[in-house]
């Protein structure tokens, strides 16, 4: 059975949404052109050789509608390139790495490209009328109510109630808060840890290794993420008022923006790796998915990971490297702690919560930043992990080649 590698990763910087270089980018332009980046790393790869482009999109309006994919295949000029378009909201680009690797071991295709792409700047709404009308009033509800059985961690609803499939994002971080007992300094900590780390990472010269060029409309490049902040102070953050309920924890400065982005893997069986003039960079070992409730869905990486290690025979000791996305500080700590995780292994370069996360894009980015991390400090394995809107979460363990 043909293992599955990855030979080579691009992404591009990422924008803010809405105000920051990327306003006026397309997906699937974004998505091209980290693509084609990631090819041009592997010269030796015949372009017929790609059986498939996979990309992972959270939202399917507008420009990011009717098959994301195919529209990118076709921009590349492969119009024989078949694609899909898929969504597991944040884990997406995960997902179509975990597609790669399935359809790799089972022997139908020997390369493939697993791609991630959101613009939530050029975002359209959906059709007035596509929410299940059973939960509209779900935007309303604020509180964690009484956890019932279910599920590792319980249920936060009463007997008979639906879940609330469109809760915001922040509600659910702040039920996760509410449910872990995770302070408000406990975030502002984590905050700016991951401010920090990125700020070295970045002095270090790690992000932009990993960085395709965008170039603007107005002609010039794009080279650096717009959303980290530097000069971000404990005490700073500790000024900034809840966002999402008035007595709450969740503020802006310790979850994630919104941002613009693309990133893009090449996906190979290692029978065709040891034909190229590329190094391998990680094998694929193992992949999980996991459901709970969409109120808690921060808490996603914690089953996941359980089984995914579970599936490769490993335990968190054996990890070297450990991405957990970070939608929210709230969300990563509570995940962290339940795992039993050593943070000094947890998101060495920073995380999302100082560059970004563009839902689509983030699977296929840590991926990416996970690989890198492993050989700069030659070490084994890696963890990339996130919780996925709507109460999910997925994982997949990475060995280093070379």
């Amino acid at each position: 059975m043909p293992d599955a590698v990855i030979v080579a990763s691009a992404r591009t910087p990422i924008g803010r949404a809405h105000k920051g270089s990327l306003v006026d980018a397309r997906a699937d332009d974004l998505a091209a052109t980290v693509v084609q980046a990631a090819l041009d790393k592997v010269p030796g790869l015949a372009p017929e050789a790609i059986e498939d482009l996979y990309i992972g999109a959270s939202n399917h309006t507008g420009e990011q509608s009717q098959n994301l994919g195919r529209r990118v295949a076709v921009l590349l000029g492969r119009d024989d390139l078949p694609a899909v378009t898929v969504n597991r909201a944040c884990a997406s680009s995960i997902q179509t790495t975990r597609m790669a690797f399935h359809a790799i071991r089972a022997g139908e295709g020997e390369a493939f490209l697993s791609v991630g792409a959101e613009s939530v700047s050029r975002y359209r709404p959906a059709p007035a009328g596509t929410e299940h009308p059973d939960f509209a009033a779900a935007q309303d509800r604020t509180s964690l109510r009484a956890t019932g059985g279910g599920g590792t961690w319980g249920d936060p609803r009463e007997e008979g109630d639906l879940p609330d499939y469109y809760i915001p994002m922040g509600q659910t971080a702040e039920n996760v808060a509410e449910l872990c007992g995770i302070s408000r300094a406990d975030q502002d900590a984590f905050a700016l840890r991951s401010q920090q780390r990125y700020a070295a990472a970045e002095a270090a010269g790690s992000h932009s290794r990993l960085i395709a060029p965008v170039k603007l409309a107005d002609g010039t490049w794009m080279e650096h993420d717009d959303s980290p902040r530097p000069g971000t102070t404990l005490d700073g953050l500790s000024q900034l008022k809840p966002v999402f309920r008035p007595d709450g924890t969740v503020t802006a400065g310790n979850s994630c923006p919104l941002n613009d982005g693309a990133a893009a893997l090449v996906v190979v069986s290692d029978t065709i790796a040891a034909t190229l003039d590329a190094p391998v960079q990680a094998r694929v070992i193992g992949t999980a998915a996991s459901g709970l409730s969409p109120e808690i869905m921060g808490l996603g990486p914690v089953d996941a990971t359980e089984r995914v290690l579970a599936r490769c025979g490993l335990t968190t000791d054996d990890l070297d490297v450990i991405e957990i996305n970070e939608a929210f500080a709230a969300q990563v700590v509570a995940s962290q702690r339940a795992l039993g995780l050593d943070e000094d292994k947890v998101n060495v370069n920073g995380g999302a919560i100082a560059l970004g996360h563009p839902f689509g894009m983030t699977g296929a980015r840590l991926i990416g930043q996970a690989m890198q991390i492993l050989h700069e400090n030659d070490a084994e394995l890696a963890l990339v992990t996130l919780c996925v809107g709507m109460g999910q979460g997925m994982a997949i363990v990475l060995e280093r080649v070379g």
